[in-house]
C-alpha cells in the first residue's frame, strides 16, 4: 500500500510517499481502508517539531473516514465492510490504518464519509470547548482565537446555536474575518491586539469564556480579556511557546478560571468519554446544526502543498487529504 511518511523533522519537502506493508489488527483494533484523511495544524508541528512522534520514521496523521477492512480480536459492534470514521494515533496518511476499536465510530445516518473525515478530531473538541469545558451559558459571550480554522469554524456555530449573546473571533487576515462572520462570529478582530478590542466590543467588561490553541503572548492576552468570574479553556500550543504558568495572581482577584482540553489525551485516558463526546458532536452535524465546510482537498501523494497550505496561514475550514 502507499502512505506518506517523513524520515527527518523539517518542512512540507520532508513528507516522501513510500510502499509498506498492510497492517493487520491486533486484538482490540480495527484496520480501515481509508477514503479521506484530514489534514490538523498537529500534523506540521510532528513534521517540524517531533510533536508526538516517538521515532523516525513517522506517518502522521489523526483521523479517517473509510471502510474496515479487518476486525482484531475481542471487538464486538464493528464488521468488516461498515462506514466508519475514526480517531487514531497517528498513521492515518495511508490507504490502510489501524486504529483501537474505541475511538472507531460508524457514520450517522446521511453522513458521506467526505464529510465524516472532518468530524473525529475537530467536532468533539468544539463540542467539548463550548459545553463540557468551556460551560456555556445562554447569554453568555464568547472569545475564539483562529475563528477560521475547523475548530473556530465549527465552535462558532456551536455557540450560537446555545444561545450565546454574543461571539468574537480573532484571525489574521481581512479575508478570515470575512470568513468567519458566515459561522456565526457577531465580530473579528484582525491581529494581535484583539484584548483591547474585546474591551471595547464588551464596553469594558470582557468575555465570559475565551478558547485559546495558541499559547504564549496570546494565552495571557486572552486572560486580560476575561469578564470577572471569566473561563479560559487552552487546548493547544499553536506558537510553541513555553507551557504557561497561571496561579493566584492571576486567579483570585476577578474570580477567573483556567482550564485545558486534549482529544487525544481523552482518548488515552478515557475512551468511553470520547465515545459519549463524539456520539454528541458527530449529532450535530447529521441533525444540520453544525456544517464544517471542506475548503481544500488533495490526493494523498500531494500531502506536502497540504502542509504548505495550513503552514502559510491563508487555509480556512478543513483540508483532507482523498486517498481511496
Amino acid at each position: 500500500m502507499r502512505a506518506v511518511e517523513f524520515q527527518e523533522y523539517g518542512g512540507p519537502e520532508v513528507l516522501k510517499v513510500v510502499e509498506a506493508d498492510l497492517p493487520e489488527p491486533g486484538p482490540g483494533q480495527v484496520s480501515i481502508d481509508v477514503a479521506y484523511a484530514g489534514v490538523n495544524f498537529a500534523d506540521l508541528k510532528a513534521r517540524a517539531e517531533g510533536y508526538r512522534v516517538a521515532s523516525l520514521p513517522f506517518r502522521p496523521g489523526l483521523e479517517v473516514s473509510g471502510r474496515i477492512r479487518a476486525v482484531g480480536a475481542e471487538v464486538t459492534g464493528l464488521r468488516p465492510g461498515q462506514e466508519v470514521a475514526a480517531l487514531t494515533d497517528g498513521g492515518a496518511y495511508a490507504e490502510t490504518v489501524v486504529a483501537a476499536a474505541e475511538t472507531v465510530f460508524p457514520l450517522p445516518e446521511g453522513v458521506s464519509p467526505r464529510v465524516a473525515a472532518t468530524l473525529p478530531t475537530v467536532v468533539p473538541t468544539a463540542h467539548a470547548l463550548v459545553h463540557e469545558v468551556g460551560r456555556l451559558r445562554a447569554g453568555e459571550t464568547v472569545l475564539v482565537q483562529g475563528a477560521a480554522g475547523g475548530i473556530g469554524t465549527v465552535v462558532g456555530q456551536l455557540a450560537k446555536a446555545a444561545g450565546a449573546g454574543a461571539v468574537y473571533g480573532v484571525v489574521s487576515t481581512a479575508a478570515k474575518a470575512e470568513y468567519a462572520r458566515t459561522y456565526g462570529y457577531d465580530e473579528v478582530f484582525v491581529g494581535p491586539d484583539f484584548d483591547a478590542e474585546v474591551r471595547r466590543a464588551t464596553g469594558g467588561r470582557g468575555v465570559d469564556l475565551a478558547l485559546d490553541p495558541v499559547g504564549g503572548d496570546t494565552f495571557r492576552r486572552s486572560m486580560d480579556a476575561l469578564a470577572i468570574f471569566g473561563r479560559l479553556v487552552s487546548f493547544g500550543n499553536a506558537s510553541s511557546a513555553e507551557p504557561w504558568q497561571v496561579g493566584q495572581p492571576e486567579l483570585y482577584p476577578t474570580g477567573r478560571t483556567v482550564s485545558g482540553f486534549s482529544i487525544l489525551g481523552l482518548a488515552g485516558t478515557a475512551p468511553e468519554a470520547l465515545r459519549t463526546l463524539a456520539e454528541q458532536a458527530f449529532r450535530t452535524v447529521a441533525e444540520g446544526t453544525v456544517e464544517l465546510p471542506v475548503t481544500a482537498e488533495f490526493p494523498l501523494a500531494e500531502a506536502a502543498e497540504a502542509h504548505r497550505l495550513i503552514g502559510s496561514r491563508q487555509s480556512t475550514g478543513k483540508l483532507l487529504l482523498r486517498v481511496g
